[in-house]
């Protein structure tokens, strides 16, 4: 009887550390660089290529502007835009290539959905996440990724101690330039023309058909006009809170 008790105990105290597991808050970090000495401020540009093809809008404007950007990449969306990073590596002055994971999937280690995504569910499908995106990028022959960032871009806070340890900064951002790719054109142009000095954009580069990008360009190009620096986060200082990047 006593051992049918401590049996029922021990799956009891199971069911709450699963419960209070699942409940734990996820965190979306925020990234800022340092800002401009002097001038009309600089900030960061990211995207995420999360999967499907490539904006040609997006990355035409970049390279025709000469304006650096960094590139979050996944091992789905390498294998299926070849000739997008093909351009994207003629321009090293431009492109700084990072990890966004091997297959897309949010960076928690407990079994959720996040914005309708299954999260990795566990500490080693984490670690796999992040790893095979690293791997990815390698087999192109790009330079060992420093920067990591999660699909959502929300973590656990124990999924970002343990991607810390794995080497990699985790990229937050302060401007969500396109809101998942899902805003029209003129708000994503509002979002990005209205960035300030020591800002981190995020938008997407893997949604040629949505009129977000029309957007993201003309919200680039309104920045450029006003004088401001674009920088790469390999280039720039960047402070992440959540213990992202110290």
């Amino acid at each position: 009887m006593r051992l049918l008790q401590r049996h029922l105990c021990m799956i009891a105290m199971s069911l709450v550390a699963v419960s209070s597991a699942h409940a734990a808050t996820l965190v979306e970090p925020t990234l800022h660089i340092k800002p401009a000495a002097s001038g009309a401020g600089r900030v960061a540009l990211t995207f995420d290529a999360c999967d499907g093809r490539t904006d040609t809008r997006i990355l035409s404007a970049l390279v025709e502007n000469k304006i650096p950007a960094t590139i979050f990449v996944t091992g789905i969306w390498l294998r299926r835009n070849a000739a997008a990073v093909e351009i994207m590596r003629a321009h090293p002055d431009l492109f700084e290539l990072e990890n966004h994971g091997g297959r897309h999937i949010p960076a928690v280690d407990t079994p959720q959905k996040i914005y309708g995504i299954k999260s990795a569910g566990s500490p080693d499908a984490v670690l796999a996440e992040v790893e095979s995106g690293a791997a990815a990028l390698a087999r192109t022959g790009e330079p060992t990724p420093k920067w990591f960032r999660g699909a959502t871009a929300e973590y656990s806070p124990s999924a970002i101690a343990m991607i810390r340890k794995l080497g990699f900064k985790i990229a937050g951002f302060s401007i969500n330039g396109d809101g998942g790719s899902l805003l029209g054109a003129k708000e994503t142009a509002k979002r990005i023309a209205a960035a300030k000095d020591g800002d981190v954009i995020i938008s997407h580069i893997n949604q040629p058909t949505h009129a977000a990008g029309e957007g993201v360009v003309q919200g680039l190009l309104a920045l450029k006009a006003k004088g401001m620096i674009f920088v790469r986060l390999d280039d720039a200082d960047g402070t992440g809170n959540h213990g992202t990047t110290d």
